[in-house]
């Protein structure tokens, strides 16, 4: 990470089931930098760690940062580290806040449906909305009331009127429809889905089905897909400064060979969520397996997440 920022756990909370919320200070007491609904932040945890997390706290808060975080022991450490090893008090290296998962603040009507721990942005967005006046409602899926990441916050805000919760141990007629939630597609309205892949793909295929156009669909992962086991073969890249070519076998991704020779794309996830090494692709045929780029900038064949996704062809030249 770079431009790093020294931040202060202030507070941390119990948000739900599982779920820490973390309210962040500048340690020097100085306002922090500003940002939008959406924005997510790079965190370095004990152990060399890097983690995302969105915000979810007002953007006009510029005095803290609040970030929430789910524990998952089959993760790759990151949400252990923050649970068990980051505590009020700790202090903290963070990269300044980023933003790919913008709001749309003009739109007419907003629909916000958050699986999980992917309420954290929406509730950023939510709250940013409300204090619009704009038409919005929010729609919270949970397995139990319990395990619903910020709902007492959510109840007792001044929105509370606009907020849905579904869970799945619930009564049937609080289970989440898609179609009634979603609704047909009309000018100025968009679509916001945050979640756990499957949950993401269901919202996606049934806002197709409803004739929603990709571009007022907007969504984050927060996790990447699980990579194709085995078959994958070595290949070579080619940078267009200096013409040198770098072997990546079948062990390593794109990142860590050109590491491995001293060459360093800045990464954050690591899994091809993020896009923090989107990298131009000037030859060759890419093998997508990211979860940033869409259907669309996948087919245009001319970048690609280098964290995760490999070469179709013998060779990829690169815009570095």
């Amino acid at each position: 990470m770079s431009a790093l920022l020294r931040v202060r756990v202030a507070q941390k909370t119990v948000e739900a089931e599982g779920v820490a919320g973390f309210r962040l200070v500048a340690a020097d007491g100085a306002p922090l930098p500003p940002f939008a609904p959406g924005a997510h932040i790079d965190v370095a945890l004990p152990g060399g760690l890097v983690r995302q997390y969105s915000l979810c706290n007002l953007p006009a808060q510029d005095a803290h940062y609040e970030i929430g975080v789910l524990r998952d022991a089959g993760s790759r450490g990151g949400s252990l580290a923050m649970h068990d090893a980051v505590h009020e008090g700790a202090v903290l290296d963070i990269s300044p806040p980023r933003n790919h998962f913008p709001l749309d603040e003009g739109a007419t009507r907003s629909v916000l449906l958050a699986g999980g721990i992917g309420v954290t942005p929406l509730l950023s967005m939510a709250q940013r909305l409300a204090a619009l006046g704009a038409d919005f409602v929010l729609h919270c899926c949970s397995r139990t009331a319990a395990r619903a990441p910020y709902r007492r916050r959510l109840e007792d805000g001044t929105f509370a009127d606009k907020v849905v919760f579904h869970h799945d141990d619930g009564p049937p007629a609080q289970r989440l429809d898609l179609v009634s939630a979603l609704g047909g597609p009309a000018p100025g309205k968009h679509l916001y889905v945050c979640g756990p892949q499957g949950f993401l793909e269901a919202v996606r295929a049934a806002a197709r089905a409803l004739q929603w156009s990709d571009t007022s669909v907007h969504f984050e992962y927060f996790s990447g897909a699980p990579l194709p086991a085995g078959g994958q073969a070595g290949f070579d890249v080619q940078l267009r400064s200096s013409g040198r070519v770098v072997r990546v076998p079948a062990s390593l991704s794109v990142v860590d060979a050109l590491a491995a020779e001293g060459i360093d794309i800045p990464v954050s996830c690591a899994q091809g969520v993020c896009g923090t090494c989107l990298t131009r692709v000037l030859e060759g045929d890419i093998e997508h397996n990211d979860l940033y780029l869409t259907p669309a900038e996948q087919a245009a064949n001319d970048q690609f997440l280098p964290c995760c996704s490999r070469a179709r062809s013998a060779r990829l030249v690169l815009d570095l």
